[in-house]
């Protein structure tokens, strides 16, 4: 019988011929050991670290990994009973925690130039009988590019990526610091605030910053610039711009990686929106995003008489950005803490309306300089969004534009005044938009919002019964 990749036709031509050239490479590189991932809901990369002599197997048939970590919130914990008829929730293969499959992509083989022997490659997942796991971000990613290529088009995306880094002290490696979640590290700063973008405060930050971008460059990672933040500690790296789920991919790598090198190297990088630092600012992730004609590989937002406007594709794309904003912020800011970011007068959006060159806007379009540069910038996301999810909530809800040929409203002059509906101000009430969103729901599909929904409702619901230091402060002595 047909090994399991050939039996259910996962590979094209292309990737049979990338994967014997990635076992060719293995071999002739003194590759050690491959970590084979994927991401999960949250756009956290789990997987299997395999020895030589297990690729070549997982090249023919996969890697079986537990379907449990489909049922995780962002504190690692199974949030339902997996071990009871249907795991609780009516799925039937989910239940008892068994396996699925972990098909690599060999077209995303590279390896790990902070662990040497070490290499890497990105996988999707498989049911034992060949079926695509329907909660793959990765898969729901891959179809919104579809979407928009039988309409003509390619999305292209570049990322602008703030976090916080940090040089750490203590670990908190003390067993009484483990549980779901640990404790946090306790960390000290690389630099004072405020001085943004000033080439001294910048220097002070360089030697560690010369590591990150190194070994991202070493890993293919198309850096443009690096920058210092206004915060404390907080830099930002910017991307050339990409196509498809590449920005997506490069996102799941980078935020791993610049985790992973920074510990090694006795610091700490994290892109948690709000850290509870003293004087920390908030961490944004801006995607700045267009289209492109795939018959005549024009900037299809830029305006066909060269005006300094969005073009009519690039206004109804605008359009559903903005009718779908509302409902998709789970995809953009999915954690609690990224809604403590919306605040009037802080660079980040607080209600849903468009501006040109406005940073104060959710969605700032740049139409002013050359045409092929034409985009529009949603400042909506967190970094710690899951990518996939961000990019493919854009892709849908602004394809729903141009299939409806919707108009955007007039832009704005002071986005922090306008008359426009508010972005949600919690993470419980961004889900219920969600909830009831018949644009969304239709493009990623009933089945995985509903279980978004479950995943995330268990993390507020845990949040929820938790006492606070702001509870503890306020009422212990005053009541």
């Amino acid at each position: 019988m047909p090994a399991f990749i050939e039996r259910h036709g996962l590979w094209n031509d292309d990737q049979r011929r990338q994967a014997a050239e990635v076992l060719a490479r293995i071999t002739a590189e003194n590759v050690h050991q491959l970590r084979l991932s994927f991401p999960d809901l949250h756009g956290l990369l789990r997987g299997k670290t395999l020895l030589p002599g297990a690729v070549p197997g997982a090249m023919r048939d996969g890697c079986a990994i537990t379907s449990t970590l489909l049922l995780k919130d962002t504190a690692h914990r199974t949030v339902v009973p997996v071990f009871t008829a249907g795991a609780g929730i009516g799925n039937a293969d989910l239940q008892g925690g068994g396996d699925v499959v972990m098909v690599p992509d060999p077209a995303t083989f590279r390896h790990l130039p902070w662990a040497p022997g070490t290499a890497w490659m990105m996988c999707d997942l498989y049911h034992a009988d060949g079926r695509p796991v329907a909660l793959s971000t990765r898969r729901i990613a891959q179809a919104a590019a579809a979407r928009l290529a039988d309409r003509g088009f390619d999305y292209v995306s570049g990322l602008e990526v703030e976090f916080h880094l940090t040089r750490l002290v203590d670990p908190k490696l003390a067993p009484a610091d483990s549980g779901q979640p640990g404790t946090p590290p306790e960390v000290t700063l690389l630099h004072q605030g405020y001085a943004y973008l000033t080439e001294q405060r910048f220097d002070q930050i360089e030697p560690v910053l010369d590591i990150l971008r190194r070994d991202c460059l070493a890993l293919g990672l198309p850096l443009h610039s690096l920058e210092l933040e206004f915060g404390p500690s907080q830099c930002e790296f910017v991307f050339s711009p990409g196509n498809g789920i590449q920005p997506a991919d490069d996102m799941i790598l980078f935020r791993n990686a610049v985790k992973q090198i920074a510990r090694r190297h006795g610091y700490h990088a994290s892109f948690m929106c709000r850290p509870q630092l003293p004087n920390a600012m908030s961490s944004g992730w801006h995607l700045h995003q267009s289209l492109r004609d795939r018959a005549t590989g024009a900037n299809a937002f830029a305006d066909t008489e060269g005006r300094p406007a969005l073009s009519r594709t690039g206004r109804q794309f605008l359009a559903g950005l903005l009718r779908g904003a509302a409902a998709a912020t789970p995809f953009s800011t999915p954690t609690i803490n990224g809604y403590k970011r919306y605040r009037a007068n802080s660079l980040a959006p607080d209600r849903v309306a468009w501006g040109e060159d406005n940073r104060g806007a959710l969605l700032r379009v740049l139409a002013r300089g050359e045409p092929g540069a034409t985009r529009i910038e949603n400042r909506i996301g967190e970094p710690a969004a899951n990518p996939y999810l961000y990019l493919a909530s854009q892709m849908l809800t602004g394809l729903a534009g141009i299939e409806a040929g919707e108009e955007p409203p007039p832009a704005v002059d002071s986005p922090y005044m306008a008359e426009a509906e508010a972005l949600p101000t919690s993470l419980e009430t961004a889900l219920g938009l969600l909830d009831g969103s018949a644009l969304l729901r239709q493009g990623f599909g009933d089945d995985f919002v509903d279980h978004f929904l479950m995943i995330k409702r268990a993390e507020v619901a845990r949040y929820n019964s938790t006492v606070t230091d702001w509870e503890h402060r306020e009422y212990f002595d005053l009541f």
